[in-house]
């Protein structure tokens, strides 16, 4: 199974534009009950990745105005997968780079949507004790 396997059904990519406000970015991510967002730039290519905990570290906890863009302080460093890479890749580069999002970007860099950890989880752990298991190997990494 790939993560064209597991997106293949989605009829809406989440993204907002890097001009956007941190204001309404938070409302975006609220009204469709998603943790993260693709940020686009004026070309409409991937530009970076806010998270609602972008918005609580970057402006909730350091007393930031909400009515800056998104590009202040967007993720820029960017970890992305292909449609056809396989699952167990995915949860590998999530535990790897400690992130619970990955952007899917087909072979023309255009953005085709997110990959959680939670997408993961459903898909590669079949019963609860197996999910409960691979969630606490990725929040609690041996070192």
């Amino acid at each position: 199974m790939n993560v064209a396997d597991v997106i293949r059904s989605r009829v809406q990519i989440f993204a907002i534009s890097e001009e956007t406000s941190v204001h309404e970015a938070a409302r975006y991510l609220r009204e469709r009950q998603v943790r993260a967002v693709g940020v686009l730039d004026s070309a409409g290519k991937l530009a970076g990745v806010v998270s609602q905990s972008d918005i609580s570290d970057k402006v909730a906890a350091e007393n930031r105005s909400a009515g800056i863009p998104v590009s202040a302080i967007m993720t820029r460093e960017l970890v992305t997968v292909t449609p056809e890479m396989a699952l167990d890749e995915c949860l590998r580069q999530m535990e790897k780079h400690g992130i619970f999002h990955l952007l899917v970007v087909d072979n023309q860099g255009v953005f085709r949507g997110m990959l959680s950890v939670t997408d993961l989880l459903q898909v590669i752990a079949s019963d609860e004790k197996s999910r409960a298991d691979m969630l606490e190997s990725l929040l609690f990494p041996q070192r």
